[in-house]
């Protein structure tokens, strides 16, 4: 199975510092992400990051947690942190960088186990692919919530890039498919990932389906590119 992803980290980690990665999508032109994203410190990261780090406590799962950036800043703070991302080379990156608890594994396959708070960054909602997979994706995050438990996580609203400089929306945009459903591939030295769907949702449509699944959201935070910060809790 192919990994670019957990390469590119890799490639990253040990010392190739101008590397990028590749990303092909349905509604932007190829862009070349810089790595270093990937790995900023607290100094680097965003308020989004800050907040939503702040929030985090008790039994804590980081899903997609990708290099271990917001993990290794949670186990400094002293939270039981727990991170899981389905790439290997990532995963592997985490622990050499000092992650205690990284995991390869798919969050929808976690059973049986509650947290006190899932983390979601880096558009977290995405996990969910679709509007159509939201329910069941808030449904499953639900299970594993322990009592009193929360979801932290972000999105954005892509209707920026449908509104000309007046504010007008346009016109040609549907529900179906929703405008934040997003087609990506990701490629590095020529290895191509899977393609995959990706979710970006604005906040009234997540908040209508959170109440549809029996959970209460409460945007804490929204910055000037329509990036939000979302609480979810059960209701």
């Amino acid at each position: 199975m192919s990994d670019a992803y957990g390469k590119v980290l890799t490639a990253y980690f040990n010392g190739d510092k101008k590397t990028r990665i590749k990303v092909e999508s349905n509604v932007v032109e190829t862009e070349y992400w810089n790595i270093k994203e990937f790995f900023h410190t607290w100094e680097q990261m965003s308020e989004i990051e800050h907040r939503a780090l702040k929030l985090c406590e008790g039994r804590t799962l980081d899903v997609g947690a990708g290099s271990g950036s917001h993990t290794l800043w949670l186990q400094d703070k002293g939270v039981d942190v727990e991170a899981i991302d389905v790439s290997a080379g990532a995963v592997d990156v985490m622990k050499q960088r000092g992650v205690k608890n990284a995991q390869i594994r798919d969050f929808y396959d976690i059973v049986g186990e509650k947290y006190d708070t899932l983390l979601m960054l880096m558009n977290g909602v995405g996990i969910a692919k679709t509007m159509k997979n939201l329910p069941s994706f808030l449904n499953h995050c639900k299970s594993i919530l322990a009592d009193g438990g929360k979801i932290v996580m972000d999105s954005s609203d892509l209707i920026y890039l449908y509104t000309d400089e007046d504010g007008n929306v346009d016109p040609g945009i549907d529900d179906e498919p929703y405008y934040g459903e997003i087609d990506y591939a990701i490629t590095y030295r020529g290895e191509k990932d899977e393609p995959f769907e990706w979710l970006f949702v604005d906040f009234n449509r997540l908040n209508a389906v959170c109440q549809m699944c029996g959970l209460k959201a409460e945007k804490v935070y929204e910055n000037d590119h329509y990036q939000y910060l979302v609480v979810i809790r059960n209701a």
